[in-house]
């Protein structure tokens, strides 16, 4: 089975590192995730997503990342569950971090909040037809297709 989540998103506050009575770091966060669409209002919506990051990787993020970081987070989605006062099942989603990279690069000791983003360019035929440039066509007859 295939668990896997890719997010990018900004730190919707600052992360929070505890350790644990073993010695083992932990650190959660927040990150806001725009969704690919605007809303009838026009505005982006976002998607508010908790994760927690792990031993070396968890002093890192609590020590480099601030409020409003861009940060891409690499993981598996984590179902828990527990009993509330009223004694009703909740249930909390979360990622569990295999991987955080620092996506902004601090600007000669700016703080969090000023960093300037990586200039990213798509690579050469980003985006261009991948079968374009060759191969056979495929004859599928009508009656093959689902729909």
């Amino acid at each position: 089975m295939i668990n896997r989540v890719v997010l990018v998103g900004r730190l919707t506050r600052d992360p929070e590192m505890k350790y644990t009575q073993s010695g083992i770091a932990v650190t959660r966060f927040t990150l806001a995730c725009d969704r690919p669409f605007t809303g009838q209002d026009g505005k982006r919506e976002a998607d508010f997503i908790d994760c927690t990051v792990w031993r070396k990787q968890a002093e890192n993020v609590a020590q480099y990342l601030k409020k409003g970081s861009l940060a891409g987070v690499e993981g598996r989605l984590q179902i828990s569950s527990y009993e509330d006062k009223e004694g009703q099942r909740r249930y909390r989603a979360e990622v569990v971090a295999d991987s955080v990279r620092f996506l902004e690069s601090k600007k000669d000791g700016a703080s969090a909040s000023q960093t300037t983003p990586l200039k990213q360019e798509a690579p050469a035929g980003f985006g261009a037809d991948p079968f374009a440039s060759g191969g056979n066509s495929i004859d599928i007859d009508e009656s093959d297709l689902p729909w």
